[in-house]
C-alpha cells in the first residue's frame, strides 16, 4: 500500500504540472503566430465534428506556411493529431485524444497517462486452483514532442514509462488464462507480466512529398516494430479496462522491443511499413536496457478509409520470443479493424476487431480474436470485451497432456465507470468490472467450470481535449 500510495501522489503532481505548464503558456507565440491550448481545443473539436479532411489540410498548410507550430500527426504533416497510436500505428482521425498540450520555442509538446488503483480477485467462487487476489496500481505516462525542419520535415521524439516494476513486481497482477515471460527463471501463467519502466524512446523523421506522400524512418530503444494493431494500452476502446487482454501475445505483445528501426511510406489513405526489430520479449530486469538485437522483421500494410476507420493487417517473423523457448521461433500474423463514432464533443464510442494467429512450427497453430467496445456518455463510462484465444500445454504449464492440444479459452468482460470529479485538467473516475470465463471441459479440473473475477478501481487520467 505504501508504494501505491507514492505513485499515486507523484501521478497526481505530474498531471498537475503539466496542467499548470498549459495554463502558464496560454498566450505564447511562436514565430509570428501566437497558438493558445484554446486554439488547441478548437482544432480537435473541429476534427470530432466529422470536418472533410481537405478543410483540415487547408487549416494546417496556413499554420505551416505562417511558421508555427505543427498541429498535425506526430509522423506526418498532412494528417489529423488525433490519428497518433502506439508506435506508428494509425487510430481513425475521429478516435477522441486526452492529454495536455503545450507550446514552446517552435515545439508542439503532449502528455498522456492512465493509472488503475485498483483491488483484484480472480476466481471470486473458488471454483479452481489458480485463483489469487491483491491490490495494485497498473499505469504508463507518455511525452511526446514534435516540430518541423524546414518547410516538408518533421521531427519527432516519444518517451514512455510505467512504474508497473514497482506497483505490480516482478511477478505482475492476476489473471486468470494469461500467459507470457517470466519471472525467476519460471513461466508466468495466470498472470500478467509488469512492463518495462522504459517503455519506448524513439525518434523519427518524416518528410512530406506532397499531401497525399510521406516517408518516416522510426527509430526506439526500446520502441514498437510495425506489427499488430495499436497496442491494447493506447486504444480507445481499452483504455477504460485495466486488464491486458489474454490475447496479447498473439497480437501486440511487441509494443516494447529493445532495438527497432521501421521505415514508412504513406500515399493517401495506405500506409506500408517494414521493420527490423529484436524479436526477444523483454527479461526480468524491468529497470534497465535489454542487449539491442536487429534479429527479427515484419510488415505493416495500414489503411484508413475514413475519419472513423481505422484497418490493418501485418506479419511478423520472431526471432525467440520467449527466454525459456531459446529454439522457437513464431510467426505471427495478424488484422484488424478499429472504429470510432462521434456522437458530440461528450459522447462516443470506440470498438476493435482483431485476429492474431500464432505459427510456433510442428504443429503449433494457435489463433486468437478480440471484439472490445466503450461508449462514453458525459461522465458514464460502459465497456466490454469478447476473447477467444487458443493456448497449449506449454502455455499454461500443464502436464499429462498431449503436446500438440489446443484449449479453446472463450473470456468475457463487463465493466462501467463514473467521473467523480475533474481538477487541473485530470479527471477521476471510480468503476467495477467483472469477467466470466469459459474454458473446455479438459481444464474445468484445474480452473472450475466458469470462473469469474471482479475488481474495483480508481482511474486517474487526462481529460479529453
Amino acid at each position: 500500500m505504501k508504494y501505491l500510495k507514492i505513485i499515486l501522489l507523484i501521478t497526481v503532481i505530474s498531471f498537475s504540472v503539466n496542467s499548470y505548464s498549459q495554463h502558464d503558456h496560454h498566450n505564447m507565440n511562436t514565430d509570428d503566430k501566437t497558438i493558445t491550448p484554446k486554439d488547441s481545443l478548437i482544432m480537435q473539436n473541429d476534427s470530432t465534428k466529422n470536418k472533410h479532411h481537405d478543410m483540415h489540410h487547408e487549416n494546417s498548410e496556413n499554420v505551416e506556411h505562417s511558421g508555427s507550430v505543427p498541429m498535425s500527426h506526430i509522423y506526418s504533416l498532412s494528417l489529423d493529431m488525433n490519428r497518433n497510436g502506439s508506435g506508428t500505428a494509425w487510430l481513425p482521425d475521429d478516435a477522441p485524444m486526452n492529454g495536455y498540450m503545450l507550446h514552446k520555442n517552435g515545439w508542439m509538446i503532449m502528455f498522456h497517462g492512465n493509472i488503475f488503483l485498483r483491488y483484484t480477485s480472480t476466481d471470486i467462487s473458488k471454483t479452481g486452483k489458480y485463483g489469487a487476489s491483491r491490490w495494485d496500481a497498473p499505469n504508463w505516462l507518455m511525452g511526446m514532442a514534435q516540430r518541423k525542419a524546414g518547410l516538408n520535415g518533421l521531427i519527432a521524439f516519444r518517451v514512455m514509462i510505467s512504474l508497473d516494476p514497482v506497483t505490480e513486481s516482478g511477478n505482475g497482477y492476476p489473471l486468470l488464462f494469461q500467459s507470457g515471460e517470466t519471472w525467476k527463471g519460471k513461466p508466468l501463467v495466470n498472470r500478467q507480466h509488469p512492463h518495462d519502466f522504459f517503455a519506448e524512446i524513439s525518434t523519427a523523421y518524416t518528410h512530406r512529398i506532397n499531401k497525399d506522400i510521406d516517408v518516416t524512418g522510426y527509430f526506439g530503444y526500446p520502441g514498437e516494430p510495425a506489427l499488430g494493431p495499436v497496442a491494447f494500452m493506447h486504444r480507445v476502446s481499452s483504455l477504460n479496462n485495466p486488464d491486458a487482454p489474454l490475447s496479447h501475445h498473439w497480437q501486440d505483445a511487441s509494443h516494447i522491443t529493445f532495438g527497432v528501426a521501421t521505415f514508412g511510406l504513406r500515399y493517401n489513405i495506405f500506409k506500408l511499413e517494414g521493420s527490423a526489430f529484436n524479436g526477444s520479449e523483454p527479461d526480468e530486469e524491468r529497470w534497465g536496457f535489454d542487449k539491442m538485437k536487429l534479429n527479427s522483421y515484419s510488415w505493416r500494410l495500414s489503411v484508413n478509409p475514413s475519419r472513423s476507420l481505422a484497418l490493418q493487417v501485418s506479419q511478423g517473423y520472431i526471432k525467440s520470443p520467449e527466454i525459456l523457448e531459446p529454439g522457437v521461433d513464431v510467426t505471427r500474423t495478424t488484422a484488424s479493424i478499429i472504429h470510432a463514432y462521434n456522437i458530440n464533443s461528450t459522447q462516443y464510442i470506440n470498438s476493435t476487431l482483431a485476429w492474431g494467429y500464432n505459427n510456433k512450427g510442428h504443429g503449433h497453430k494457435e489463433h486468437s480474436v478480440l471484439l472490445e467496445s466503450s461508449m462514453q456518455i458525459n461522465k458514464l463510462a460502459v465497456y466490454g470485451r469478447y476473447e477467444f484465444v487458443q493456448k497449449d500445454p506449454d502455455e499454461l504449464s500443464l502436464s499429462g497432456f498431449n503436446h500438440d492440444t489446443k484449449f479453446n479459452i472463450n473470456a468475457l468482460t463487463l465493466g462501467t465507470n463514473y467521473k467523480i470529479f475533474q481538477f487541473a485538467n485530470t479527471s477521476l473516475a471510480a468503476g467495477i468490472q467483472g469477467s466470466i470465463y469459459f474454458p473446455p471441459k479438459e481444464l474445468e479440473l484445474y480452473y472450475g467450470k466458469n470462473p469469474a473475477s471482479a475488481q474495483i478501481y480508481i482511474k486517474l487520467y487526462p481529460v479529453d481535449m
